[in-house]
């Protein structure tokens, strides 16, 4: 049997709102995971949030509470995010749970050997919780162009991880594709980063610099560094190390991460994993940045998107909808509201909609809703398969769609309700109706089972109307027409 199969996502900082990049995440890894249980595999698919460091600490304070009470009421966030997008998820995890904090000590002794303690001065963003070289900070005029603000000059003692030591390892694991970077264009920028070798990275600050994280074990005065507690939840939520049930399914078959934190993920990560001894992720998924009308996402904007809203405004399979085709799987995308309810109007309501109450109608009406036999779906699916296992998801909904389209023309050229009108004075029109009717069903079973990763709500909807033999009439309409940012075309005058 198949090795069990294991895709992660990225886990957020408990202290903000979650956005259209976290949405992103859960939606691209949701997609594979259901289209790999429609191909009979087991999937554990792991979801969750990051919840130490000072950003959390100081905002506790600020609200007047202690850091675990305010983590407490802020990862329900996420958490609702993450079931509104409809994400077969099977395990969340918490970085305070404390199978998570014991299995992180662990670590930490593991990696012992790899382990020294250093001065370090030089430059700090509190926005990233990340040191920043010399570099990086002159280079950028010595502020964060995530977080606008100025980097701090800090000079501590801390303990310093030596992933040095795996820089020829891991260039080796992404040359040779046992670790494969995807897309290609992003292990290149990732290869060329590290050209000149990995840099040990601190894992601990002094306690008084960072109260709220992990406890460096034998030394109370130090705290472990986010990104060392963080990246140790995709094998401690299998029950690393205590639980032998995480080696059913490490190595993960694919990490699931935004651009920005893909050398977290290709560097630091993989170095504490071969300091472990543990094989490396086989695939890492770098996906692009959404930007609203061209421009990015900033607080100071105001422009983000709450993938919320759009859910609550169009439905859950809209939003997954749009962007899995809309937005490129392994690029940058943009999103604005017109763009999204045009797709909406005119893809799903007008192309998918109607092509399913045209011919629920058709059969209702000319055959007292009973289907006749109805042959397997004709289209050869090689390139929506080959999409999907490249992960280019938004080309196999394109796939999905010329046959929605194709479909529609069929109906078009055939025109049932002219044979209909046959029915009587020719022979052959009823037979050659039902046979028609029956292909356009075919036709849209197929669809449905296409869509069952990107839509499974309509891919549910539409196996229920047709599978029986019989019509089943659904309460609603497929995606009804909604203006809200744009205007219908039937109430403008010419």
């Amino acid at each position: 049997m198949d090795k069990k199969l294991y895709i992660t996502t990225a886990i957020p900082y408990a202290n903000g709102a979650p956005h259209i990049g976290h949405a992103l995440d859960y939606l691209l890894a949701d997609i594979w995971t259901r289209y790999q249980k429609q191909n009979d595999h087991d999937v554990r698919f792991q979801v969750g949030t990051d919840e130490h460091g000072n950003k959390i600490a100081t905002k506790a304070i600020e609200l007047g509470t202690d850091p675990q009470s305010y983590v407490d009421k802020t990862y329900v966030n996420f958490e609702t995010l993450i079931k509104k997008i409809g994400a077969s998820y099977t395990d969340f995890i918490r970085t305070t749970d404390p199978h998570h904090i014991n299995s992180v000590k662990i670590i930490w002794q593991k990696l012992q050997p790899y382990i020294y303690k250093g001065n370090y001065e030089g430059w700090y963003c509190a926005g990233c919780e990340a040191f920043v070289t010399d570099k990086e900070a002159t280079a950028s005029g010595g502020i964060c162009a995530d977080h606008q603000q100025h980097y701090q000059k800090i000079s501590e003692e801390n303990y310093y991880f030596k992933a040095s030591a795996f820089t020829d390892d891991i260039k080796q694991a992404i040359s040779n594709g046992d670790m494969q970077i995807v897309p290609e264009f992003r292990k290149k920028e990732f290869l060329e980063l590290i050209k000149d070798g990995l840099q040990d990275v601190s894992i601990s600050r002094p306690k008084k610099s960072l109260s709220w994280g992990v406890p460096v074990p034998d030394d109370p005065e130090q705290v472990m560094y986010v990104w060392l507690d963080a990246l140790a939840n995709y094998i401690t939520v299998l029950g690393y190390p205590d639980n032998p049930e995480w080696q059913l399914y490490w190595p993960a078959d694919i990490q699931v991460v935004g651009k920005d934190i893909l050398r977290f993920h290709a560097g630091l990560w993989p170095a504490m994993l071969l300091g472990l001894g543990l094989p490396l992720p086989k695939k890492i998924l770098a996906h692009g940045f959404i930007n609203v009308g061209g421009i990015k996402q900033s607080k100071s904007l105001g422009n983000g998107v709450d993938p919320i809203q759009i859910i609550d405004e169009y439905g859950v399979d809209a939003f997954r909808y749009f962007f899995s085709r809309h937005i490129p799987t392994l690029d940058d995308g943009d999103f604005t509201w017109e763009t999204f309810e045009n797709a909406y109007n005119t893809e799903l309501a007008n192309d998918l909609g109607n092509a399913v109450q045209r011919v629920t109608g058709m059969i209702t009406r000319y055959q007292s809703g009973v289907i006749g036999e109805i042959p397997q779906g004709e289209h050869d699916m090689g390139t929506y398969h080959k999409s999907m296992e490249n992960l280019e998801f938004d080309k196999a909904v394109d796939e999905v769609w010329l046959m929605v389209r194709s479909l529609n023309q069929y109906i078009e050229h055939v025109k049932p309700w002219e044979i209909a009108k046959q029915i009587g004075k020719d022979a052959e029109a009823e037979s050659h109706l039902t046979e028609v009717l029956a292909y356009a069903v075919g036709a849209l079973l197929q669809i449905g089972d296409l869509l069952v990763p990107f839509l499974p709500d309509t891919a549910d909807r539409i196996h229920r109307t047709f599978e029986t033999g019989r019509i089943v009439p659904l309460e609603g309409v497929f995606f009804p027409k909604i203006y809200k940012h744009t205007t219908d075309p039937h109430t403008t005058k010419d």
